[in-house]
């Protein structure tokens, strides 16, 4: 009777802290059929590492110096739909947890997670699966049930992603404060800004946000 090995898990682990990375790929290396095949510490390096092939887990931190995990998360999903990621972060509030799982994160831990906690994360994700940290998974909950019962789409011009800092530009939060609670870069967010100006017709960011209080956004 012949038997197949189980494939092997091909990890890149993607940290802008060298000691976090290094102690990531070391705990990973002691794991049986988990291997770690690359490294990188911004968001350009990620996507040279996965663009090179070989890779089916990226683990992601959210902060990468002045880069954000969150968008290197879209990007490499966008162009790698086959390699899954698994966003391993200090944050743990309800709008990077969303914003993850909006770019196409599989899966979300917190570093304060026991390595069987991560082992068992890379093994879901590189099999398909969805997989949150027990102190995280009531907000994705929450997010998926308010999700489904969301009434019209205000604003349909505009994307997910605008809808949402249109919704903080009116609350009255400024870019910085906005990049910070949908990790984005602030350049990201004064792109957007920009983007829902043209497509709105406005002239500045006040006009913006008496516009979006007119709709019901900007409230709590």
């Amino acid at each position: 009777m012949t038997s197949t090995a189980t494939p092997v898990v091909r990890v890149a682990v993607v940290d802008d802290h060298p000691v976090f990375r290094l102690g990531m790929v070391a705990l990973l290396g002691t794991l049986a059929g988990i291997e770690v095949v690359a490294q990188a510490a911004s968001h350009a390096e990620a996507l040279v590492v996965v663009a090179a092939g070989g890779v089916d887990v990226v683990l992601m931190d959210l902060h990468l110096g002045d880069d954000s995990g969150v968008e290197a998360t879209r990007e490499i999903v966008r162009q790698h739909p086959d390699v899954r990621v698994l966003v391993i972060t200090m944050l743990e509030d309800d709008d990077s947890v969303v914003a993850s799982v909006r770019a196409g994160a599989r899966g979300y831990l917190l570093k304060g997670a026991t390595p069987d906690e991560v082992e068992r994360a890379v093994r879901a994700v590189a099999n398909g699966e969805v997989i949150l940290g027990p102190r995280v998974a009531s907000r994705a909950m929450a997010y998926l049930s308010g999700a489904r019962t969301a009434g019209p789409v205000r604003f349909p011009e505009l994307t997910d992603r605008e809808r949402e800092v249109l919704d903080l530009v009116a609350r009255g939060y400024d870019n910085t404060t906005i990049s910070r609670r949908l990790v984005l870069s602030p350049k990201t967010v004064r792109n957007h800004v920009a983007n829902i100006l043209t497509k709105l017709s406005l002239p500045d960011r006040s006009a913006a946000i008496v516009r979006a209080r007119e709709q019901g956004l900007g409230t709590e």
